[in-house]
This record gives structure tokens, C-alpha cells and sequence, in this order.
């Protein structure tokens, strides 16, 4: 299996256990020249910007220790493009979370990461 078909799948099984918590997911994959972010959803009223990260075992790290600065930066860009074009307000809450999964067992991280300004 390839590796974006294996992420597809790790995807679509965070997607499902945030459904399974109350969480209504907006988008999946969504992508712009920017980069990607895995999963959009909604959080009550704080739109959740979504990085799931999948590893078969800790031998390189945790998953969720791939989720560097420079991806956290990227993320935040495409997470404020996401926000522009769907026209929500700055006073719109929205925060980052991580979806860790290692050898079937799957960690939520909530507000995994600050905001990463565009400085």
C-alpha cells in the first residue's frame, strides 16, 4: 500500500472518532498552493484545523513530534487562506489540533499548537 493511500486511511479513521465525539467535519484533504490540511471541523462554534499524523510503531518518535515549527507555520497559512475564503470573521475562534495514531492507538491533542503569525 502506499503511503498516501495509508494516510487516506488514518484519515478517514480520525475523521470518524472526531464524528463519534460531536465534532462535524467541513472538509477533508483540503489544499491550496499553500500546502494541506488534513481535516476541518467544527467544534461547537471553534472551527478545528486538523493534522493527522500515522507512524506503525515509535522507532522514529512519536507521531505527533513530526508536527515541527515549520509545519505548524504552514498549517496556520493554509488554515488563514482556509478562513479567508470561506469568509469567516477574525473574531471567528478557531484553534490546531493533532491526531496522533501509532500501531492502531489514536491520541487527540487539543490546541496542539499556538497560531503562527505571518511576521
Amino acid at each position: 500500500m502506499n503511503r498516501r493511500k495509508i494516510g487516506t486511511e488514518y484519515e478517514n479513521l480520525a475523521a470518524r472518532y472526531l464524528e463519534s465525539k460531536g465534532l462535524r467535519i467541513l472538509e477533508s484533504n483540503f489544499r491550496c498552493r499553500l500546502g494541506e490540511i488534513d481535516l476541518i471541523a467544527k467544534d461547537h462554534s471553534v472551527i478545528v484545523f486538523f493534522e493527522v499524523k500515522y507512524r506503525s510503531s515509535e522507532a522514529m518518535g512519536v507521531p505527533q513530534e513530526a508536527v515541527d515549527h515549520r509545519k505548524q507555520t504552514r498549517i496556520c497559512k493554509v488554515a488563514d487562506y482556509y478562513r479567508m475564503t470561506h469568509h469567516l470573521g477574525e473574531f471567528t475562534p478557531f484553534r490546531f489540533d493533532v491526531i496522533s495514531i501509532c500501531d492502531h492507538h489514536m491520541i487527540w491533542i487539543p490546541n496542539a499548537f499556538p497560531y503562527q503569525s505571518r511576521k
